[in-house]
């Protein structure tokens, strides 16, 4: 049975509109970067490998991943190497070493996100890359958050106050999935004023396959997202962030 859960975990990393869309913004980001070609990445908390493929077309990539079967199922694509590690003390790496660091999804995981920064920028190369995603946005806190072991939600001038204060300068920051983000306000705050739903297993909702049809619609809308991106965008329910390691 626990194997099972963990492929459709991989599938849904694989398949689902949520992550297929985030691929496409994170490389069209990584593209307008100044990334050197073969450049050296590390994909941190790399779940069931699922951004190993597109995170390979820019250098040599390196997974790291806690959970013991995520990381096998991410070792099993034959994309990279895929080691054990846990944020923030705990990665077996050495320091100064990659160009560039993603982590999607991952710091709203970790208890002490400061000492996880301040980790990822010992293992960065000087002037190395630091692309993060996270939630967004405090009020909408939900159901969603607890299932997925969440202990923050982010807002963008927390975010570049943490980030600053580690050594990094910004690059870009901005918030993403706006087009959505009415429909999933209306509903977290819906959800808060009665509860009854999401106790009976609707918390899980957000990340289960749609139709086919409509998983596809909603790739190529949030996909969409990267040609505003370059402007910025003022509120969306996820922020990413480019920044650079200053020393």
């Amino acid at each position: 049975m626990e194997a099972e859960l963990y492929r459709q975990m991989r599938d849904l990393e694989d398949r689902h509109w949520w992550f297929m869309g985030r691929r496409v913004i994170v490389a069209s980001l990584l593209r307008r970067s100044g990334l050197a070609k073969n450049a050296r990445m590390l994909d941190l908390g790399c779940g069931t490998g699922g951004n190993l493929a597109m995170l390979s077309e820019f250098g040599q990539v390196v997974g790291a991943e806690l959970d013991e079967h995520a990381a096998q199922l991410a070792s099993d694509r034959g994309l990279a190497p895929i080691v054990r590690g846990k944020l923030p003390h705990g990665l077996p790496l050495d320091a100064g070493v990659f160009q560039c660091v993603t982590l999607l999804d991952v710091l709203e995981h970790i208890e002490d996100d400061r000492a996880t920064l301040e980790a990822v920028h010992r293992v960065l190369a000087p002037a190395g890359q630091l692309l993060i995603t996270v939630p967004a946005f405090p009020f909408l806190w939900g159901e969603h958050d607890v299932a997925h072991h969440h202990q923050r939600r982010y807002r963008a001038k927390g975010l570049r106050q943490l980030l600053e204060a580690t050594g990094y300068e910004i690059t870009r920051l901005s918030y993403y999935n706006t087009w959505l983000f009415p429909v999933v306000a209306a509903v977290r705050l819906l959800r808060r004023c009665f509860p009854g739903g999401e106790a009976s297993g609707n918390a899980g909702a957000e990340l289960s396959m749609p139709p086919a049809a409509v998983n596809t619609l909603l790739a190529t809308l949030f996909a969409s997202e990267r040609y505003l991106l370059r402007a910025g965008l003022p509120f969306g329910v996820s922020l990413v962030v480019l920044a650079k390691k200053l020393r």
